[in-house]
């Protein structure tokens, strides 16, 4: 990076910075912790030489673990559901919170998150972030659920310009001067905000963390039972790698004996093919992780700072402007504090666990026949479908990559995708209500004008227009 050396004498702005706006001093020094990290020039890569790929019998199956589902039953009145409710959804054009898009039977992210925890009688907590955090509470009081979750706030950092490394600055939109530090940061905000605490006197030991997104996750009994009574300090939910999941962060075993968490960002770029064999890497983090709370206030408590590995992301100062000036975000990833913890570990589970919606082609699937909810209200796979694998769906950007265009083109509702295995859409095309997608499809619109797809129609094959 250039104009290191000169970049220390920003560091005063950006500690005043963040008094102004009252951080605690822990979030104060952790900033400060990887601003000098960044100064220093720090990679935070984790070379193939260092690490030792985790094996089949390096982790527990969940398959194998259905006898601690009773442990589990009894333990859910220890237990609370942390989800990490802090994301905007700006790559689905989104500008409030993500867990508040309808994504299904007109039921929202939240909706269902509620309900989950509702028919898991565990108790719930949000980590908000700066950005989610009214209009969440506003969704709250509407909701007229019996749920009544705790909420804590997620911090922010401030951006950092890539030009000189001085604290980004936005005068005609000061909120753009900040970011959210990334899920990493849930660790040091349930200590600042004492939620930690207010959870030990309240009898929570135990804690299940996933993202908002993420609908095919909620606390498993048996995963309960089987990390309470192993006394594991952390676990993390994996899944078996497939060749889309290659640019996913997976399991390895360090040098120092510890289980680490290496995302691509963190591979160096001569060693990518090897990250991205998944015979080598058979692992990868859904974002699930068992947590024992009184376990993370001794780490919080002698550490002080959390020093999770550094995540320096390149982005526009406003994201949906490319012109806007270039800066860096600090942000830290909480899966790989798996490597904090001695003892820690992982366990295989089922690929039914993970159905994060990141872009809208994952929100047609969701919202189509290829998934139900459970009695659990979890999204689980249609077992109607005849396939063992979901289709391959890839929607032009153009048309269908915000959700105000995407629901504009499946006004109502989803096609069938049941006995879909891919669907490829070129161009601008509206679906009207009862089409089904058979086999293989691709859709083609060479057209300056929309065209649309009939009601009822079933589409096998190519269609060019």
């Amino acid at each position: 990076m250039n104009q290191q050396s000169h970049a220390a004498d920003h560091l005063v702005s950006f500690i005043l910075k963040m008094k102004q706006e009252e951080l605690p001093s822990i979030v104060i020094d952790t900033f400060i912790y990887y601003y000098e990290q960044v100064l220093a020039g720090e990679t935070g890569l984790i070379c193939d030489g260092q690490i030792t790929p985790l094996t089949p019998d390096d982790i527990e199956d969940w398959e194998n673990l259905i006898c601690y589902a009773d442990v589990g039953r009894d333990l859910m009145k220890q237990s609370v559901m942390i989800i990490l409710n802090g994301g905007l959804g700006t790559s689905m054009g989104l500008t409030g919170p993500k867990s508040l898009l309808p994504v299904r039977n007109g039921k929202t992210f939240l909706d269902i998150i509620l309900k989950q925890a509702e028919v898991a009688r565990a108790r719930l907590a949000l980590m908000n972030s700066f950005s989610t955090d009214s209009d969440t509470r506003a969704a709250l009081q509407k909701s007229g659920s019996n749920i009544k979750p705790l909420i804590f706030l997620q911090h922010k950092f401030p951006k950092i310009l890539q030009e000189d490394f001085s604290p980004a600055c936005c005068p005609e939109n000061p909120r753009l001067e900040w970011n959210p530090p990334g899920h990493g940061d849930i660790y040091t905000a349930l200590m600042t905000s004492g939620m930690i605490d207010n959870l030990l006197n309240c009898g929570i030991r135990y804690a299940f963390i996933s993202n908002s997104d993420n609908l095919g996750s909620s606390i498993d009994e048996a995963l309960l039972g089987y990390f309470v009574e192993n006394d594991f300090p952390f676990m993390m939910e994996v899944a078996q790698r497939t060749p889309s999941d290659v640019k996913g962060g997976h399991l390895a075993r360090h040098e120092n004996r510890r289980i680490v968490l290496r995302e691509a960002a963190q591979c160096p770029e001569e060693e990518l093919e090897a990250f991205r064999n998944i015979g080598r890497y058979r692992f990868f983090n859904t974002n699930n992780l068992w947590v024992n709370l009184e376990y993370l206030r001794d780490v919080i408590q002698s550490q002080h700072v959390i020093r999770l590995p550094l995540i320096l992301n390149p982005k526009n100062m406003d994201p949906r402007n490319e012109y806007s000036p270039p800066v860096f975000q600090v942000e830290t990833a909480m899966g790989a504090a798996i490597s904090l913890f001695e003892g820690a570990t992982a366990v295989k589970v089922p690929r039914t666990r993970f159905f994060p919606v990141k872009k809208c082609n994952e929100l047609l699937a969701v919202r189509s026949d290829l998934f139900r909810f459970s009695v659990r209200n979890t999204l689980i796979p249609n077992p109607d479908r005849q396939a063992s694998e979901m289709p391959r769906i890839r929607l032009d950007n153009k048309y269908y990559g915000k959700t105000d265009l995407f629901d504009q083109r499946f006004p109502q509702g989803a096609p069938s995708l049941i006995e879909c295995d891919t669907l490829t859409i070129e161009g601008d095309v509206r679906f009207e209500r009862d089409v089904k997608i058979r086999g293989k499809v691709r859709i083609q619109n060479t057209q300056p004008s929309q065209i649309v797809i009939r009601a009822g129609a079933t589409l096998d094959g190519d269609f060019s227009f």
